[in-house]
């Protein structure tokens, strides 16, 4: 099995979309469109990654910078790149690049019922700070609210 580092991360871009959209679809039951991607990727205060295995994204996830917040608004991966711990070294990833940008805080919102995700990101250091009410669509569901400071040593 070979080693995942952080060198397989790098900014997302437009020849990436196709690769996300399959991603997405496989991930979510109502998945953005290219279009909602190119306007993220258009967007100054966004920052997008893909996480690259033998030259094709397997998993991305992105943010938008928010004064000195950070709102996660994507994360997701292949199915075949589930459940092997790249979405915890890429939510540390997010973290450490939003203290680049001077962000003292991210938060997310996750689906209740996902504990596989809420696991990765309690190990991240973000908590539950709340709930909303019938977020989620296609099923219904309430979403957790989630926080987590970013600290001085995570910036560096």
């Amino acid at each position: 099995m070979r080693r995942i580092t952080m060198e397989e991360i790098r900014e997302m871009c437009l020849a990436d979309i196709e690769a996300v959209l399959r991603i997405e679809k496989e991930s979510f039951s109502l998945p953005w469109s290219a279009a909602a991607f190119e306007n993220e990727l258009n967007n100054p205060d966004t920052f997008y990654y893909v996480w690259i295995e033998d030259d094709e994204p397997m998993g991305y996830a992105g943010f938008w910078k928010i004064l000195t917040d950070g709102n996660i608004t994507n994360i997701a991966f292949s199915q075949s790149a589930r459940g092997q711990g790249r979405g915890q070294k890429l939510v540390a990833f997010l973290k450490e690049k939003a203290g680049q940008m001077g962000i003292t805080a991210m938060t997310l919102e996750v689906r209740k019922s996902n504990a596989a995700a809420i696991a990765v990101y309690q190990k991240n250091g973000f908590q539950i700070a709340g709930m909303r009410k019938d977020y989620y669509r296609k099923p219904a569901e309430d979403a957790l609210i989630m926080w987590a400071e970013i600290k001085k040593e995570e910036t560096q």
